[in-house]
């Protein structure tokens, strides 16, 4: 399943240049995978109360073009690999179907005391 976010390019997410700021890609990916986890049915305040989280443990990142004020985007993300223990999600940004930004992020599952472990069968459930 890909799942696709709009997302439009305000003042705030730009540089002096007038265009996206580099590290606001990686914030525009990161509501990509919150509304994703949303979209599947997953409750991620629930997920919390039962003592795991979601953490990024890696990011591949390219930047292939820039973004500019009031473009209208496209993040999209999909999972490509689930494991006992993470998630391997290809995200892209893209504005009018060129690619701007292109992302391979591993996502892990934590305990409360910050130590991986492995995935809950409820949630590899709601992955596959």
């Amino acid at each position: 399943m890909i799942y696709e976010l709009p997302v439009r390019v305000y003042y705030e997410d730009t540089d002096m240049a007038g265009i996206v700021y580099y590290a606001n890609y990686l914030r525009f990916i990161e509501r990509g995978r919150s509304e994703w986890v949303r979209e599947i049915g997953m409750d991620q305040n629930a997920m919390k109360a039962e003592g795991y989280v979601f953490a990024v443990r890696r990011v591949e990142a390219d930047y292939l073009a820039p973004a500019k004020l009031d473009d209208e985007l496209t993040v999209t993300t999909e999972v490509t690999q689930v494991t006992g223990a993470r998630l391997v999600m290809d995200q892209w940004v893209k504005c009018n179907g060129k690619a701007l930004f292109h992302a391979i992020v591993t996502v892990i599952v934590m305990n409360e005391d910050g130590q991986p472990v492995r995935m809950p069968a409820n949630i590899r459930q709601m992955l596959n």
